[in-house]
């Protein structure tokens, strides 16, 4: 398909317009604040390069690139699999739930801007209980029925995480606009090498445990003072 063709929905549903609700989720990034690991400019960028990147490259776009290929196949069985391996990655409860929470929203909003039935069988077993409907796993799906070409579908993966963060950050630390900006770009930069490192990761190697980010999550769901939900 010619880029016109696919690429203006894939803006639509990118976009912090779309009514997915991320932008009440920090993704335990408002604890890693709290706990003086990004405190500005220069280590918010050390952030997105050492602890959000890393795992993009072996975790969540090797996930995403396993739901797209299951969804091209129309394998609804291999996409529960897959949300279940997600879910027994994500071990901190509260990230557990924004993606589950992400993931619904994303398609709902999807159901009712068109009609595939691919994603209304996934509906099914999910309201059945078979699955949670990982964000991942939807927004892999909805890559796939849109004829999206796969590397796109990652590097746009790859620039909603990265600015998720961002966007947290101008809420919490002081950093202006072009402080973001500057940070997001040097995240940005990663893009190609991590897309491309992301697809020669197999299946049995995939996964990324990252303590501080874990540890960041569940600290925040008990957390007396909070401004995002995760």
């Amino acid at each position: 398909m010619n880029a016109v063709e696919w690429l203006p929905l894939l803006l639509q549903t990118a976009d912090p317009l779309f009514p997915t609700g991320a932008y009440a989720h920090s993704l335990g990034f408002e604890e890693i604040v709290r706990l003086g690991v990004v405190r500005d400019e220069p280590t918010l960028q050390t952030f997105l390069l050492t602890q959000i990147i890393p795992a993009q490259r072996q975790q969540e776009l090797p996930y995403l690139r396993f739901a797209f290929d299951a969804a091209a196949r129309g394998d609804v069985e291999e996409l529960i699999t897959i949300d279940c391996e997600i879910s027994a990655w994500k071990l901190a409860h509260e990230a557990r739930e924004a993606s589950c929470q992400l993931g619904s929203r994303r398609l709902r909003a999807l159901s009712a801007i068109g009609d595939a039935p691919l994603l209304a069988r996934i509906s099914e077993r999910i309201r059945a209980g078979e699955m949670r409907g990982h964000h991942l796993v939807i927004c892999g799906a909805q890559a796939a029925l849109q004829s999206v070409p796969l590397e796109a579908a990652l590097a746009t993966y790859f620039y909603q995480s990265l600015a998720g963060v961002c966007a947290a950050a101008l809420k919490l630390i002081r950093i202006g606009q072009d402080g973001i900006q500057r940070a997001l770009a040097a995240g940005l930069a990663a893009a190609p090498p991590t897309v491309a490192a992301s697809l020669a990761v197999a299946r049995e190697n995939a996964g990324w445990f990252n303590p501080l980010l874990e540890i960041a999550a569940m600290r925040h769901e008990h957390a007396h003072e909070r401004l995002f939900i995760s």
